[in-house]
């Protein structure tokens, strides 16, 4: 099966994602095949090997790249178009695994700069750069240059440019890489704190999923083989998975094991 709806699941669900049908590939290589997803506010973590399409399907979501096949609709607005997703990406903060800065750009520079790009309104970007860079623990380094900082502070400071502006989607790939377990514990407190978005959160560290998500969903060759909440992936576990907790062992067991929920 290749539908998810994750996030707030009530009568009033309004979704902020509504795919239907999607298809995406890279020249002759297809990566993801017939996927339907709606994520509404709230935490989706998104869990599969290498090669899976996690980031394929993040880059898709964020207008990067346009579908091959299939509908997106992001913050109500239907992307066909150029001028559409343009559009959309006003409400979408995105992080992706390797992001590209200016080195000679100060912190509050580069922030401020990705602000304007997300067309954030001149009245209020300075107060919401400042605002991001002191949730991400940067306030000391906010004149500092971007190539002066350490592998664990270029990520915080990449964590910034993607909620500046508080946008309604946030996608992030792979955002705790590099960060130390202090600043992965903080991390998950700022991830905690953005209920009212919608954030899709792609990692390798199922921990991070435990700690955050109120949901998840398992990609495996572009098709998602699990969903539901993290207790009832811990749930689906076979009893002699491999893992080093129970929510790695309901995630191997969805990733290979005969008899998993699909």
């Amino acid at each position: 099966m290749g539908s998810v709806q994750t996030g707030t699941e009530c009568l009033d669900f309004q979704p902020i994602v509504v795919v239907r049908g999607l298809g995406q590939g890279y020249g002759s290589k297809r990566v993801i095949s017939d996927l339907d997803l709606e994520v509404g506010p709230g935490v989706t973590g998104l869990l599969g090997p290498n090669g899976a399409g996690k980031t394929t399907l993040l880059r898709t979501l964020a207008t990067v790249v346009p579908p091959r096949e299939g509908e997106i609709e992001i913050c109500g607005i239907r992307v066909v178009s150029e001028d559409t997703a343009r559009r959309a990406r006003r409400g979408i903060g995105y992080l992706p695994q390797d992001f590209g800065y200016y080195p000679s750009f100060s912190v509050y520079d580069f922030v401020r700069y990705c602000a304007w790009l997300r067309e954030v309104p001149a009245s209020v970007a300075d107060r919401e750069t400042r605002r991001v860079i002191e949730a991400v623990g940067l306030s000391d380094r906010a004149s500092a240059k971007m190539k002066s900082l350490s592998g664990g502070m270029l990520r915080r400071a990449g964590i910034a440019t993607a909620m500046v502006g508080s946008p309604r989607l946030l996608l992030l790939d792979e955002p705790t890489v590099g960060l130390d377990p202090a600043q992965r514990l903080e991390f998950r407190e700022l991830i905690r704190s953005l209920s009212d978005s919608a954030v899709i959160l792609s990692t390798h560290l199922v921990e991070d999923v435990s700690a955050v998500c109120s949901s998840v969903a398992v990609l495996s060759e572009g098709r998602f083989v699990f969903r539901g909440t993290p207790a009832e992936l811990t749930e689906a576990a076979a009893a002699d998975a491999v893992g080093d907790s129970p929510l790695e062992r309901g995630y191997m067991t969805a990733l290979g094991a005969p008899g998993v929920r699909r």
